[in-house]
């Protein structure tokens, strides 16, 4: 329990969110939990810090029934808190525990693949000629059909590429 406390003290929430590309919900869900957990650590290091000791004669010599407060004495001395059976509860948690390392190992994973691909891209991007180098015949070579497109629209007069002038402007 105590590694798992330094381990969870360990990470950075912010960089961890952004860098596993995390959706909304589960980035919403991870706040909301650590929120809670946050003010669940603060509630109990404010209990621990407390005074737990009852000063009982205080009580008798202010009140006129003194059985009652033998009485809250004797029940305090006598209190054994319950035991609960928590193996279920743990259980659970340990499922969802496991189901969130699942998810996480299979978003590293996507985000691995993606970063590679990423890096292929770039380099593919790096090692390509300029576009000014690039001649008609290796255009025509590479996709033969823009030729037969090219002679229709000669055939037919036609010396402009329609929408070329609203995408990329007058004498491009």
């Amino acid at each position: 329990m105590a590694s798992s406390t330094r381990a969870a003290a360990a990470i950075d929430w912010s960089k961890l969110t952004v860098s596993l590309g995390l959706k909304k919900e589960t980035v919403a869900a991870l706040q909301a939990f650590r929120k809670r957990n946050d003010e669940a650590r603060r509630v109990v290091s404010a209990l621990k810090e407390q005074k737990t000791d009852i000063n009982f004669e205080h009580y008798r010599k202010i009140l006129k029934n003194k059985s009652i407060v033998n009485e809250a004495e004797n029940a305090l001395r006598t209190f054994e808190p319950a035991k609960i059976d928590l193996t279920t509860q743990m259980r659970a948690v340990e499922t969802i525990e496991t189901k969130a390392v699942e998810n996480a190992k299979k978003t590293a994973a996507r985000v691995d693949t993606e970063l590679r691909d990423l890096h292929n891209t770039l380099k593919n991007i790096e090692q390509t000629r300029p576009f000014e180098s690039i001649t008609i015949e290796e255009i025509v070579k590479a996709k033969p059909e823009i030729n037969d497109i090219v002679e229709k629209m000669v055939k037919k007069g036609q010396w402009s590429v329609p929408g070329y002038e609203e995408k990329f402007g007058y004498g491009a």
